[in-house]
């Protein structure tokens, strides 16, 4: 039988090939594959309460040859799989399809020692973002991505949607941290580059080719992990501001006295700011309220100056009227306090009902003007819309949540106004399967197309991630 067809056969609620089972069964160890009554209804969940539906079979390999085998199994059954890292995804790539197994790299979670000489770790693909945060912490470096699932996500998730977080305004997205990487492709060729080089020009950069992939090209084992100097100290302030035009502004006097001291500009309309305060049961940090709230945290180097610089631009901003209060943290647990209410804005929404949720990006000089168009058009689909939006101002992505029970309509003039306004529609959560209709407005049938011829040569009997990005 040819392999697309095979796939269809599997595509339905048949129960698994016993051959391939056998097969499996005899190379890989007992922990690592799970059948029927064994599988945990764990692998199911999905954070935003959408449907997963029952795997197959779940393995769950605990090193690259393992992974291998059950990718050459698998391609040889043409058995579709999704693959899992931590299940924080935000886009549906890791629900599970209908007639689809599970490869769960949960327990690849090996993490090397920090190698001072090159500023590196090496990880395996299911160790938590936290755990590589401590290790170069422990050892006095700073790893350069920081996000709100750092207990749960995992390194292979992350480069798998080439993750952002808060901190993109210094260290760039998660393609930035990458300097080696290892891949196993859907007929268990493993493909090894953790050199670390900072030079070699010898031939393509393969390893950019699985960041940002979803998953759709090949299953990442382990990266080489670029790892910044630790600052002196870190200080933050949340800041009440008048207009968007207000913090845009601010934001770019910061960058100008501070250069790459800036480490992060975090942007909360007032429906996410006073409803986290309130889910927390936190008092307010001030009683000021405005119309826009920003956290802003700078890095602070050995001689004190960048605290000096930061302080000076805020209070020259309050003088001037373009930030109404201000609240700078005067220690590390009110540090923490302020970057608790940030953190716990997706938490947040998820409490509410009626939640339709969007990360897009726009170019900052624009995000004024799609904000504009955007609330207007939302509104006029639904009046009471609430916009409860929050996100990474400096770098111009926005987590565009509201609550409306009119949210498939609203989004989708929220996805095509960020496209008219020379944006995006996935800034770092990826296209997974909710974004798959909308994506032709941020790339051309062109790019789609080699999208498309990448996919058929790196997997041709399609089991990686099926129907994720694009069918």
């Amino acid at each position: 039988m040819e392999g697309a067809a095979v796939i269809e056969e599997l595509a339905s609620d048949a129960p698994p090939n016993e051959a391939l089972l056998n097969r499996l069964a005899v190379l890989l160890p007992r922990a690592a594959l799970m059948i029927g009554d064994d599988i945990d209804p764990r692998y199911q969940e999905d954070r935003r309460g959408r449907f997963s539906a029952q795997p197959r079979f779940i393995m769950r390999p605990s090193s690259t040859s393992e992974v291998a085998v059950c990718l050459a199994a698998c391609n040889a059954f043409a058995q579709p799989l999704v693959l899992h890292g931590g299940r924080t995804g935000l886009s549906g790539g890791h629900r599970i399809h209908p007639g689809e197994a599970v490869l769960s790299l949960e327990r690849m979670s090996d993490v090397g020692d920090v190698d001072t000489d090159a500023g590196a770790i090496l990880a395996s693909a299911g160790t938590p973002l936290q755990t590589v945060q401590e290790k170069a912490d422990a050892a006095g470096y700073l790893f350069g991505v920081d996000l709100g699932a750092r207990g749960t996500a995992t390194i292979g998730g992350n480069i798998a949607t080439n993750a952002g977080g808060i901190r993109v305004l210094r260290y760039g997205m998660f393609r930035a941290q990458v300097a080696g990487l290892e891949a196993v492709l859907a007929d268990g060729t493993v493909l090894s580059n953790l050199r670390g080089l900072d030079k070699d020009n010898s031939g393509y950069d393969l390893k950019q080719l699985f960041i940002g992939s979803e998953g759709t090209l090949g299953v990442v084992t382990q990266a080489l992990l670029k790892l910044h100097s630790k600052p002196h100290d870190t200080v933050n302030a949340l800041l009440a501001v008048p207009s968007l035009d207000a913090a845009i502004a601010l934001l770019k006097v910061l960058r100008v006295r501070l250069g790459s001291a800036l480490s992060a500009f975090e942007l909360m309309l007032p429906a996410a700011f006073d409803g986290v305060v309130e889910f927390l049961g936190v008092p307010r940090p001030f009683s000021t309220k405005a119309p826009f709230y920003v956290l802003t945290e700078a890095e602070i180097r050995q001689d004190g100056s960048e605290l000096d610089s930061f302080t000076a631009c805020l209070m020259e901003a309050i003088e001037a009227g373009s930030v109404e209060d201000a609240v700078i943290s005067q220690s590390r647990r009110e540090f923490a306090q302020l970057w608790d209410i940030r953190d716990s804005c997706a938490e947040y929404v998820r409490s509410r009902n009626n939640i339709t949720g969007g990360d897009i990006s726009v170019p900052v000089s624009r995000i004024g003007d799609f904000l504009k168009a955007s609330q207007k058009a939302v509104k006029a689909i639904d009046a009471g819309t609430e916009f409860i939006l929050f996100g990474h101002l400096g770098d111009g992505n926005l987590h565009y949540v509201i609550s409306t029970p009119k949210g498939r309509a609203a989004i989708d003039r929220v996805y095509r106004l960020a496209a008219e306004h020379g944006g995006s529609i996935s800034a770092e959560h990826g296209i997974g399967v909710d974004k798959k209709p909308w994506l032709h407005l941020a790339r051309s049938e062109a790019e789609i197309a080699v999208m498309r011829r990448l996919k058929a040569a790196f997997d041709p009997n399609a089991i990686l991630n099926r129907h994720r990005i694009f069918d």
